[in-house]
């Protein structure tokens, strides 16, 4: 064990943190890093090598995943956008999980072993998706304890809920309950029968365990779930697990970015309504951003636009009522916003819920068709069931979140519900506890 006690008498750690190559993934994570590094643990972070950067100024050391772990979600996803594939519905779900998320499997195991073996190691905190973890939380070996992170929405099996990827809403009644039960067993044995043999056959031959589980409940072997959101945004489960603890929306680092010429247009006279394809699946902007664009070109409304990295100048003409740039922080940005329309990035949304910002979501790739679904279920928001909505359906639901008062009482509920939850802070008092029991 590394814990030292400082003159003030707070407990250092060294903590080993992993994330998927993926912005949406390494964000939060890197928010977490930031607060332990600043903390004064010892935080050492796996990841791709084009965060390196992002987890050195974190205030963490960077560690890169071996080639065959270094699968980048944003490239897979643009190289299958570009040849005409939006891996939609449970096809592409699918493929994603297969493609993207298990094939990394082994040689993030043998990363993480050995980032372990290398020094002595209090904690590991891995977002969920890391699939390697689930061999470490089951190996017979001696391991750090494992808190698995939950950056996407929440995938654990449950009596009162489908399967995770269908996007389907819960149902706690007899009937519901039977149905979830059947869909539960199709996606087990029929649907990602696939990859729930891949991964039991990879935990067997790294470590001898059985599974035992879903691959996607892996995380009840970990000692704690934390989850990046609040309850009010997650289907209720009356089984959940006893190791999940709801964290609220943790924020990735600010970024240091100039705020653009015209920033001084959001003054508040008018409605803002902000629109954002995230950082994966922004490479066909006419699927949601200008689709919105014209949608709201007539109306009595500020639209700012984020293009997540792609010129504005891709944008083409912009109506007189808009505004774009290709980065703005949340933390800048959603304090101003009236509606967020969206198509459904986890981390976004989740930032939209810590300010209480009601949403318009229209998402069927990645996770979105469950990301989607939270918002309906939640009520902060309308779900537009589709990925490429038309530019009347936006400007119908813009109205509808504006003028009906119960979406942004219901956001502000949220946020009322983020704003006492334990944050970053939680997940240290975590790997407190976890080190006082497993020493």
């Amino acid at each position: 064990m590394t814990r030292a006690d400082t003159p003030l008498e707070v407990a250092m750690y060294s903590v080993l943190l992993a994330a998927h190559v993926a912005d949406g993934h390494v964000a939060p994570v890197l928010g977490v890093a930031t607060h332990f590094a600043a903390s004064g643990h010892r935080v050492r972070f796996l990841t791709g090598d084009r965060f390196a950067d992002a987890v050195r100024g974190a205030g963490a050391e960077f560690l890169p995943w071996p080639a065959a772990a270094q699968i980048d979600h944003a490239a897979v996803i643009a190289a299958t956008r570009a040849a005409g594939d939006r891996r939609t519905g449970t096809r592409g779900m699918v493929l994603d999980v297969e493609e993207i998320f298990v094939a990394p499997a082994m040689a993030q195991y043998r990363a993480l072993r050995a980032a372990v073996a290398a020094e002595p190691t209090d904690a590991v905190l891995t977002e969920f998706t890391v699939v390697g973890a689930a061999a470490l939380a089951l190996s017979r070996e001696p391991r750090p304890p494992i808190i698995a992170c939950g950056i996407l929405p929440l995938g654990l099996s449950s009596v009162d809920t489908a399967p995770w990827g269908l996007g389907i809403l819960p149902r706690d009644d007899p009937m519901g309950r039977l149905r979830n039960r059947f869909l539960n067993l199709m996606a087990k044995h029929v649907i990602l029968r696939k990859p729930q043999h891949q991964v039991a056959g990879f935990v067997h031959e790294a470590t001898g365990s059985d599974l035992g589980v879903y691959f996607m409940d892996w995380a009840v072997h970990a000692e704690r779930y934390a989850q990046f959101t609040v309850a009010g945004f997650e289907c209720p489960r009356r089984d959940l697990p006893g190791n999940v603890v709801f964290v609220g929306p943790v924020a990735g680092i600010p970024r240091s970015v100039a705020l653009p010429p015209w920033w001084a247009d959001v003054d508040g006279s008018r409605p803002v309504v902000h629109v954002s394809q995230g950082t994966i699946a922004n490479t066909h902007l006419d699927e949601l951003i200008l689709p919105t664009l014209r949608g709201l070109a007539d109306r009595d409304v500020l639209v700012v636009v984020t293009t997540g990295g792609a010129p504005v100048a891709d944008l083409g003409p912009l109506p007189d009522n808009t505004r774009a740039a290709e980065f703005i922080g949340y933390d800048v940005l959603m304090p101003k916003v009236d509606v967020f329309v969206t198509n459904g990035g986890y981390g976004g949304l989740n930032q939209a819920i810590a300010h209480g910002v009601p949403i318009v979501v229209a998402g069927d790739t990645e996770d979105k068709e469950e990301t989607t679904r939270r918002v309906e279920w939640s009520g902060a928001g309308i779900n537009l069931q589709t990925g490429v909505p038309e530019a009347a359906a936006i400007e119908r639901a813009v109205d509808e979140v504006l003028t009906e008062p119960s979406y942004r009482q219901r956001a502000r509920s949220l946020q009322a519900q983020a704003a006492a939850a334990p944050g970053v802070a939680g997940l240290e008092k975590m790997v407190d506890e976890l080190v006082a029991v497993h020493g």
